[in-house]
């Protein structure tokens, strides 16, 4: 069944924390939910001084290796109680700085397990299936002092999830973004800096539209340019997808843009 990434942004972390109790009442995984809160300011403390658990015996904190717990202790600072938050802890993340965090983004963040997404914070959302257009806005609003709750659900209870969060009066994300861009901002980036309009294939500008982005992650082409890896055309590295270059060969068209010869399209 498919899977979908529901995230809201809460401006005060004691409603992102009661969102997050209220999921895994509602018995959402830990291993499906996440809270990322922005500790610029260090009002949350520091790095916990608590012994590792390391029951696997890899030299890593097994809580790290779910994204539970990274620097576990803050929690009982927190008042997270039981569950996932009485293990949240402090670390820094390029881009974003300061923050606590538990859950399964930490590990796409940190490069716990498979290792970092690509593109920080943007590129772990995106990659995870959220709209490019609101990953900038809610990286720009964790940025900005806010708070993430994140939570994988399959279709069948994606509503009762989408529920759970409005209850606790998240942020309109569409006018949040409106009230951004009314400022001179123009979407995410790590270092803070306007986006030039013209894409110039950085990790905040990268080549394309939103929308040609969006085509390649489902597709796996290139229409963009900002995915070479997925089609650039190279005898190694063809044109389209596997199944329309599997169709063309047993065809005869030429649908990938990969077998232009004579024969094709007569």
């Amino acid at each position: 069944m498919a899977t979908r990434t529901i995230v809201r942004l809460f401006d005060s972390y004691a409603t992102a924390a009661a969102a997050m109790r209220d999921l895994e009442a509602e018995g959402f995984s830990q291993n499906d939910v996440s809270l990322v809160a922005n500790n610029a300011q260090g009002q949350y403390g520091t790095t916990s001084t608590v012994p590792a658990r390391d029951t696997d015996r890899d030299g890593v904190d097994d809580r790290t290796e779910s994204g539970a717990g990274t620097g576990a202790g803050i929690g009982a600072v927190l008042g997270g109680g039981a569950g996932l938050l009485a293990g949240i802890g402090a670390l820094a993340i390029p881009g974003l700085g300061p923050i606590v965090a538990a859950g399964w983004l930490v590990a796409a963040l940190t490069g716990a397990g498979a290792g970092a997404a690509a593109g920080g914070l943007l590129g772990a959302l995106t990659t995870a299936g959220v709209n490019e257009a609101d990953a900038h806005v809610y990286a720009e609003g964790l940025r900005r002092g806010g708070n993430l709750v994140t939570v994988r659900a399959n279709e069948s209870r994606a509503a009762q999830a989408e529920a759970i969060l409005a209850r606790h009066g998240p942020v309109d994300a569409a006018q949040r973004g409106a009230d951004y861009r009314a400022s001179g901002w123009s979407g995410y980036t790590d270092d803070g800096s306007i986006i030039p309009t013209t894409p110039d294939g950085t990790p905040g500008n990268p080549p394309g539209t939103m929308a040609s982005r969006a085509l390649d992650r489902a597709a796996g082409t290139n229409v963009s340019g900002a995915y070479p890896s997925q089609s650039d055309g190279t005898p190694a590295n063809p044109p389209g997808t596997a199944a329309e270059r599997a169709l063309d060969r047993t065809t005869g068209t030429n649908t990938s843009g990969a077998n232009p010869g004579p024969t094709y399209g007569r």
